[in-house]
């Protein structure tokens, strides 16, 4: 038995535990306890399922499990391969009382949170996330969702889990700019909340990297923890929550634009905070060595720190209004004040987002 760490994400009634450890898809005692009923229904994609699914059925030893195997990839994140999800679910005849199991990364954590959250309005759900991204952020908090071409996460529900089993082994087998694409969000809970935790990144970049098992557990916990907290006093993006998406405006942009997996989520992230640093020194919040602070870890991590030229301005701008954070009209925006001190805010002029796109294609 290999010693591992739970977080509690407070929400009454639905909190939940986060496993975070090594091995955790070869122990028994803690997939089983959270199944209530007898049937699941196990999501995975074809890069993940070769690797682990076998793993995850032998833990389910007694009940009725299936799966379904979607396609890799964001570009596959809609609404036609959701549908079959829904296609093994009726299938299989399975009712209420069933539970969907993720087993992936990011696109199969949202779609099969997606799918939990409305097949005969709601069965249990357990996320099992794969990649760093998955685990420290889209797989906590209840996010699920698809693409649509005009917008990226723009159909969607909020819908919390009945566990997340962050198994940290997963991550041996991930590629080195999957890998860089987790560190975008990991970096994220830094710049927002914990100028210490952003040091501690900085100083353990290349520990990170080589995959250090360590450093990696400890970077997941911190970064789950954060947002176990953030969710548990603000659920569904009234206020708080929504800093965690600094980056995360013009990053869908650059994402939708380029055309879904051009760039990772990860990668358009990195770039796109970088873009909110420069747009927060235009505002006279951070210093010109804060932003190059920013933008360094961000090399460092081995993430895009520009946006790509050939998604024009315009075309940024018009893209960027169609997020989430726009509320009658207006485009609220998630900034820095200081390195870990997130705001939201709209007040800012056109001509300066402009200005934040114009430099975001240079430096």
């Amino acid at each position: 038995m290999s010693e591992y760490s739970t977080l509690q994400v407070d929400l009454g009634e639905r909190s939940y535990p986060i496993y975070i450890g090594e091995n955790l898809l070869d122990q028994t005692d803690i997939l089983k306890k959270h199944i209530p009923g007898n049937n699941v229904l196990i999501v995975s994609n074809e890069t993940v399922a070769p690797l682990y699914l076998q793993k995850v059925e032998a833990l389910l030893t007694g009940l009725r499990y299936y799966s379904v195997i979607l396609p890799d990839g964001e570009e596959y994140k809609n609404l036609d391969v959701l549908n079959s999800i829904f296609d093994a679910l009726l299938t299989h005849h399975l009712d209420r009382n069933t539970t969907i199991i993720a087993l992936g990364g990011g696109v199969v954590g949202d779609m099969a949170g997606f799918a939990a959250a409305t097949y005969q309005r709601g069965v249990h759900l357990i996320q099992i996330p794969t990649t760093l991204l998955s685990q420290v952020d889209s797989s906590v908090g209840g996010n699920t969702g698809v693409n649509h071409p005009l917008g990226k996460n723009m159909i969607g529900a909020f819908y919390q889990p009945r566990a997340v089993i962050a198994d940290t082994n997963t991550l041996d087998t991930l590629d080195d700019r999957q890998l860089s694409a987790g560190l975008a969000e990991v970096i994220k809970y830094g710049l927002i909340r914990d100028a210490g935790f952003f040091a501690w990144i900085d100083e353990n970049m290349e520990a990170l990297l080589q995959r250090d098992h360590q450093a990696l557990a400890y970077a997941i916990k911190v970064s789950c923890q954060t947002k176990a907290d953030i969710v548990a006093a603000d659920e569904r993006e009234s206020g708080q929550r929504a800093l965690l998406n600094l980056g995360h405006t013009f990053g869908h942009a650059i994402e939708t634009g380029m055309g879904y997996g051009a760039w990772l989520h990860g990668e358009a992230v990195g770039a796109g905070m970088c873009i909110a640093a420069k747009m927060s020194a235009l505002l006279g919040w951070l210093s010109e060595e804060q932003v190059q602070r920013t933008i360094a870890i961000m090399q460092r991590a081995k993430l895009p720190t520009t946006a790509p030229e050939s998604l024009g301005e315009q075309r940024f701008l018009d893209l960027m209004s169609v997020d989430k954070k726009v509320l009658d009209g207006t485009l609220r925006l998630i900034l820095l004040k200081d390195i870990g001190e997130a705001v939201m805010t709209s007040d800012y002029t056109p001509d300066q987002l402009a200005q934040a796109i114009r430099i975001s294609y240079t430096t």
